[in-house]
C-alpha cells in the first residue's frame, strides 16, 4: 500500500473536560452519531440497486472514448482500467479469489471470500437482495451505485432536458461535489464504518490484508472520470482541493474517533483493538545489544506513558496544522482535544471515550467550516507552511503520519499549480524535493523520521520560496 500511495502520486505531477461518566460517554456519542452524513448505499433508502450494466449502454456511459459532449461517457471503460488505479474499483471483487484473499479468508475462518459478507461490505455493491435489480452483479465488485447511489429512482431522469443536479439529488443521486458528503462515502470502505462488513480488524490486518490509509483529494483524483468543464463548474461548482484535502482530514478523524469510541469496537475481548493504533510503532525491528536502540521517538503531540502504542494520528496531525492556519480559534481548541485524547490513552477505557466523543465533536465542527468557506493561493501556502513548521513538525515520528503529510504536500501544489499561483515550469522544479521525501517513506523498513523531516523541509521551503 505504501509504495503505491507513492508511485500514485508521483504520476500526479489531500480549557477541555477530559473525563464523564460512562453515561454521559455513551449519550454523547448517539447525539453526535445522528449528524454524519449517510452513505451512498443509506441515501435511498429501500431504492433498488440496477447494476452496472444499466449504465454501461453506448449512447451513455459505455463508449469507448467519450465524445465530451455533455461527459465524457467512457466512465465504464476507465472504471474497468485493468492496469491503472482508475479500475480499483472494478477489481475489488476480483482480488477476493486471488490467492492472497483465499489465504485471508481461510485464516479468518470465513469460508470463501467471494461471498463473505466481512469482504463484500467493501469489495462489492453489497446490498439485500431484496434491494437487486435483473441487472445487478455482486461480481462486478464496487460499481457506479457504491458511491452514486441507488439509481432506481434517477436513472431514468437524470439525463432528461428539464434535469438538473438538484432534482437528480432529489431523486436518489448522491451528490458528491458535497466534500463532507464525498468524503464519508469513500471513508466507509477506506477507513471503516458500522455497516456489514465494513470494518478492517487488527486480525484481518495480521492475516494479510493492507494497512488502510486514505486522503480524500488524492484519492479523488485517481478515481475521477469526469471532466471540469464549463457545464460541469454550472451544475456542481469547482472542486477546490484545499477544501476537499481539509475536509477529508477533518471527516477522518471524526470517523476514527466515532469508531473507536462506539461500544463493541474500540476493545477485543481483553485487549484494545489494535486497529485503531500506528502500525509501525509495534512493527519495527527488535534488536538486542549492549546498549539500548530506542524503535520509536517521543512525540510532543501524544502525551501518553513512554512504551504505550499511540493511537494512529496521522490525519489528527494534518486537521491540526490545517486548522490552525485558516480556523485559529476552533483549531487551537481541536489541538487541545487531541492532547487530551492521548492522554487519555494513558488512563482507561471509560476516559479515551469520553475524550474521543469531545475530539468528533471538534472535528465535525471544523469540517463544516472548512467546508463553507472559500480559499485562495496565501490559504494554501499558509497550510504548507503550517505542516513543516516547529509546531508540527515534531510530531512526524511515525511512518503513517510521514507518508500523510508528504501526500498533503503533493497535493497542495497541485493546488497551487491549478490556482495559478505556481507555475507548470516551478512546480516541476520543486518535484525533486518532494520525491525526496517520497523516497524517505518508500517502505516502512527503511523509514527514519529525522530524514523524512529534512527531505519534508526541503520541499516547505522551496514551494514556499515561491509564495
Amino acid at each position: 500500500m505504501e509504495r503505491q500511495v507513492a508511485s500514485w502520486l508521483r504520476m500526479r505531477g489531500g480549557a477541555l473536560r477530559l473525563f464523564a461518566p460512562a453515561s454521559l460517554v455513551l449519550a454523547g456519542w448517539l447525539a453526535l452519531a445522528g449528524s454524519e452524513p449517510s452513505s451512498a448505499q443509506a441515501q435511498a433508502s429501500g431504492a433498488r440497486f440496477e447494476g452496472v450494466a444499466t449504465c454501461a449502454g453506448s449512447t451513455c456511459h459505455g463508449r469507448s472514448e467519450g465524445n465530451g459532449a455533455i461527459v465524457r461517457q467512457d466512465e465504464i471503460a476507465s472504471w474497468q482500467e485493468p492496469s491503472s488505479a482508475s479500475g480499483a474499483h472494478s477489481r475489488a471483487y476480483s482480488v477476493l479469489a486471488s490467492r492472497r484473499g483465499r489465504q485471508i479468508a481461510q485464516s479468518l475462518g470465513l469460508g470463501a471470500a467471494t461471498s463473505a459478507p466481512a469482504c463484500l461490505g467493501c469489495h462489492a455493491t453489497y446490498v439485500p437482495q431484496s434491494r437487486r435489480g435483473a441487472r445487478f452483479h455482486t461480481s462486478d465488485g464496487v460499481g457506479c451505485e457504491s458511491c452514486h447511489g441507488a439509481a432506481e429512482g434517477w436513472l431514468q431522469v437524470h439525463y432528461e432536458k428539464g434535469a438538473s443536479h438538484a432534482s437528480n439529488v432529489r431523486a436518489g443521486l448522491v451528490p458528491l461535489q458535497d466534500p463532507q458528503v464525498r468524503a464519508n462515502v469513500c471513508l466507509d470502505c477506506h477507513y471503516g464504518s458500522a455497516k456489514t462488513g465494513q470494518f478492517v480488524t487488527h486480525s484481518m490486518m495480521a492475516a494479510g490484508h493492507p494497512r488502510i490509509s486514505f486522503e480524500l483529494d488524492l484519492f479523488s483524483a485517481l478515481q475521477q472520470h469526469h471532466d471540469e468543464d464549463v457545464d460541469y463548474v454550472r451544475r456542481k461548482r469547482r472542486t477546490d482541493s484545499l477544501r476537499l484535502w481539509a475536509v477529508g482530514q477533518a471527516e477522518a478523524v471524526a470517523r476514527a474517533t466515532d469508531l473507536f469510541a462506539r461500544p463493541g469496537y474500540g476493545m477485543r475481548g481483553m485487549f484494545p483493538e489494535l486497529y485503531f493504533y500506528d502500525c509501525h510503532s509495534c512493527h519495527r525491528a527488535i534488536t538486542d545489544g549492549p546498549a539500548r536502540r530506542l524503535t520509536f521517538e517521543t512525540n510532543p503531540g501524544r502525551p501518553i506513558p513512554f512504551g504505550n502504542p499511540p493511537f494512529n494520528d496521522e490525519n489528527i496531525i494534518m486537521l491540526s496544522a490545517v486548522s490552525s492556519a485558516l480556523a485559529p480559534a476552533a483549531g487551537e481548541a481541536f489541538s487541545a482535544a487531541s492532547t487530551a485524547f492521548h492522554r487519555a490513552m494513558g488512563e482507561d477505557r471509560e476516559a479515551a471515550q469520553a475524550a474521543a466523543v469531545d475530539l468528533r465533536g471538534r472535528a465535525q465542527a471544523l469540517s463544516a467550516a472548512l467546508a463553507a468557506r472559500s480559499y485562495d493561493g496565501a490559504d494554501i501556502h499558509r497550510v504548507v507552511a503550517n505542516i513543516a513548521s516547529a509546531t508540527t513538525a515534531p510530531r512526524f515520528t511515525d511512518y503513517a503520519g510521514s507518508v500523510q503529510a508528504v501526500m498533503a504536500i503533493d497535493t497542495l501544489l497541485n493546488a497551487l499549480v491549478r490556482e495559478r499561483s505556481v507555475t507548470v515550469g516551478a512546480a516541476a522544479g520543486i518535484r525533486a524535493s518532494i520525491n525526496r521525501a517520497y523516497a524517505a517513506v518508500a517502505a516502512p523498513e527503511t523509514y527514519r523520521p529525522a530524514e523524512f523531516r529534512t527531505a519534508l523541509a526541503s520541499a516547505t521551503n522551496a514551494i514556499g520560496s515561491l509564495r
